[in-house]
Parts: C-alpha cells; sequence; structure tokens
C-alpha cells in the first residue's frame, strides 16, 4: 500500500520503518521546513521499550548518544545545593536528546521513505479505495492510508475526528524548553529552582558543551498563536517575571535561542483512534504527557505494534482494530502514570514547597525511591508484544522514494 504519514518526529519515522520492511511504500509529510533539533531529553526504560529498540537494530547508537546524565539538584536561590535527584527516577535505561533521536530515525528510513518538509495536510476525502489529500504547498496525492502521528495538536486528528477540546485534557502547567550555553559549568546534572506554581531548571547536554532551559509554570489554559514564537516568549517571561536564581539571564537567552518550545502540559484522551483508512498514533491519539515520562517509548512501541497488525491482518479494519486492542489498556497504564504529578513536580504553595524539599534530602535514605523507579520499570513494561513477521513479502521491491524535497 501507499501510506502517507504526517509527522516527522518519532513515531512517524519509528512507523515508516517497520511499514518500509513490510513491503509498503511511504511518504512523510512535516510541516517543519527540515528535520527537528532541540528539545527536551526523552528516555526509554523497561522490556517493551528496549525490545522494540533492539528490534530496529538502534539500541546501540541509543546508548552511544545518550546523555550520560547524572543528578538534578535541587537549589536554592543563590544556587546552594539542597537535595538530589537520582538519575534513575527521570533518565530510564537510557536517555537521549529527542532531537538526536529524530536524526537517528531520520537516517534509518531516509533511503526508503519520501519526505516532505515545509507542508503539511490541509483536506482528507475518503472513500472506499482510498484517501485523497490536499495539501497546503504540494498538490493533492492519492494515498491507501493516512497516519497522524503529528503530535499533541495533531491536524490529522482535527480533520477526521473533530477540533481538538474534545479531545484534550489540560493539566495545569506549561512548560517550555530551549538551547542555551552552559555557562554554569555542569558536568553531566542539572540544577533546578522552584517557587511556588514555578520551576526553572538548567541541565547539561551533548557532554557539557552545551545546556537545556527549563521552565514551568502553573496557569489557567492560555490562548494564544501556537506559531507565533514571540507570544509564547512573552507569556514566559509574564509568568516568570520575578522568579530569582538564574531566571532573569535564562530569559534573554531565550530571545536568541532558535529551537523556543512551549506548549501546555496535557494528555489526549479517545475512545479510538481510527476512522475509516485514517488512524492516529503518538501523542496525536493518547498523549500521555511529559510528566509521564512514557511518551517516547509508547510512541515507538505503538509503531511496532500497528505495524504488525497491518502484517498480520486481511485488511487495515481488522489491523487497526488489533492495534487498539494491543494498545488500549497499554496506554491507560502510562498515561495514570502522569496523572497528579504536577502537584508534586511544581509546589503550589509555600508549605508543599518546603514539604518536597525536605523529602528530596531524604529521598536517598528511603526504601520508596527505589521502588519508584521499578514502579516505572513495570508501567513501562505493561504489555506483551507479538513477535510479528514484519520481513518484506515476496514479490517485487517498493518503488524507491525519492527525498530530495527532504532539504
Amino acid at each position: 500500500m501507499d501510506i502517507l504519514i504526517s509527522g516527522a518526529s518519532v513515531a512517524g519515522p519509528a512507523l515508516a520503518y517497520w511499514l518500509n520492511r513490510s513491503g509498503h511504500s511511504t511518504t512523510i509529510v512535516e510541516r517543519a521546513p527540515a528535520l527537528r533539533e532541540g528539545g527536551y531529553s526523552v528516555d526509554f526504560r523497561g522490556d517493551a521499550h528496549l525490545t522494540v529498540l533492539r528490534k530496529m537494530g538502534i539500541l546501540g547508537e541509543i546508548q552511544r548518544q545518550q546523555t550520560n546524565m547524572g543528578a538534578m539538584w535541587n537549589v536554592n536561590e543563590a544556587g546552594k545545593k539542597l537535595s538530589a535527584l537520582p538519575a534513575d527516577l527521570f533518565a530510564g535505561d537510557v536517555e537521549i536528546l529527542r532531537g538526536d533521536l529524530a536524526k537517528i530515525l531520520y537516517d534509518l528510513t531516509r533511503d526508503h521513505t519520501e519526505y516532505v518538509f515545509h507542508d503539511s495536510i490541509a483536506a482528507l476525502d475518503e472513500d472506499a479505495d482510498g484517501v485523497t489529500v490536499t495539501f497546503e504547498r504540494g498538490p493533492s496525492r492519492r494515498f491507501d492510508l493516512v497516519v497522524g502521528a503529528d503530535g499533541l495538536h495533531s491536524k490529522v486528528r482535527e480533520l477526521a475526528f473533530g477540533p481538538e477540546g474534545e479531545f484534550i485534557s489540560y493539566l495545569g502547567l506549561y512548560c517550555a524548553v530551549f538551547t542555551t550555553e552552559n555557562y554554569l559549568g555542569l558536568d553531566y546534572s542539572g540544577h533546578a529552582y522552584n517557587t511556588p506554581g514555578k520551576m526553572v531548571a538548567l541541565y547539561s547536554s551533548r557532554q557539557n558543551t552545551e545546556a537545556k532551559a527549563m521552565f514551568w509554570f502553573g496557569s489557567p489554559e492560555l490562548t494564544y498563536d501556537r506559531h507565533d514564537t514571540r507570544r509564547q516568549q512573552d507569556l514566559l517571561e509574564q509568568a516568570m517575571a520575578g522568579v530569582g536564581w538564574e531566571a532573569p539571564r535564562l530569559l534573554r537567552d531565550m530571545r536568541r535561542a532558535d529551537d523556543f518550545y512551549f506548549d501546555a502540559i496535557a494528555q489526549v484522551r479517545m475512545d479510538r483512534w481510527s476512522h475509516g483508512r485514517i488512524v492516529l498514533l503518538g501523542d496525536a491519539a493518547w498523549c500521555p504527557s511529559p510528566l509521564s515520562g512514557m511518551g517516547t517509548g509508547l510512541a515507538m512501541v505503538g509503531a511496532y505494534v500497528l505495524a504488525g497488525e497491518l502484517a498480520a491482518a486481511r485488511d487495515h479494519r481488522a489491523a487497526f482494530a488489533g492495534y487498539e486492542a494491543a494498545m488500549r489498556d497499554y496506554v491507560l497504564t502510562c498515561q495514570k502514570s502522569g496523572e497528579g504529578v504536577s502537584k508534586f513536580m511544581v509546589p503550589e504553595t509555600r508549605f508543599m514547597r518546603w514539604f518536597m524539599n525536605q523529602n528530596y534530602k531524604l529521598m536517598p535514605y528511603l526504601p520508596f525511591t527505589g521502588l519508584m523507579a521499578r514502579t516505572a520499570r513495570k508501567t513501562a513494561s505493561a504489555i506483551t508484544l507479538k513477535d510479528y513477521d514484519l520481513s518484506r513479502p515476496a514479490g517485487p521491491a517498493p518503488r524507491p522514494r525519492p527525498s530530495g524535497r527532504a532539504s
């Protein structure tokens, strides 16, 4: 089949890899003008995540490019270290920058997948035999299936299922992240400072040659243009006004960053992920939120399962039903791990801030510290993966896909 995938971050290219192996022809369309670099760290943990990476043959490369992060230190306004959160709590079994992972997946698929950057889906017209796709810039094209792997604010989901407000559950926080200088000389570590309802953190990346600045703040849901970076930066600056430690300098550095990211912390909850010949994958279908620590691993597992069900089933309808049956409970389990975390990560009151800082000081000596990491691994492994036959079927190979438009 000719299959169009919207989104070139993680879920889309991961799915393209498995579809290519199964003999399908794949095209990925991405709104950005080139592959998105930067972003925060993402991690994999537990048997299910690592099994998929091994099957793809990329676990070794991810380990080679992993962040090797150590502890994250809570500091006071003067920068004095108060307590440490061990890396095992937030870095999983292997951690990598999202942009580095995207590059690995792009290199894995670029010879067999057509990448169309700087374009987006404008309309979908489905009939019994396929889907006619109207693009914002390129000419209309015909595909057998369309996959929305285009994130929390999925255009495919909007076109096929309805407005995003029907499916997105806001969790009360906003987050921003961007790359800056490692001017504190952080050595595979990070510092975090919090005030009631707000937190700012700085952690080293790329072998300490740079750093990632991250801001979190609680707020009623905001209305703004998601494509207006300047407006988002203004909102962040207003929200963090008066916050001490390194916040003033980082807010100045923010204006020069070329990889600024800003969004609400939210989950996507849907009763079904497919509609006819259109199906959703990753955050577009089930975003568990960054607070869960499961989003990237869940996307990689979902890509493997969706491609496997397409290879095993008699048609796309049976495949989509099998995909939903295999993933539904696993998704709900991962989403639960992200619920309620915001109150502990960004305490709302001075008392809760003091209480959490006291707990952080005691954490290295408490027995439940290891239990928390084991529970996260158990959650990430809460699915039994089928051993799908994803080898190329007999017959001619898919026609080569040009990647010249990928820039």
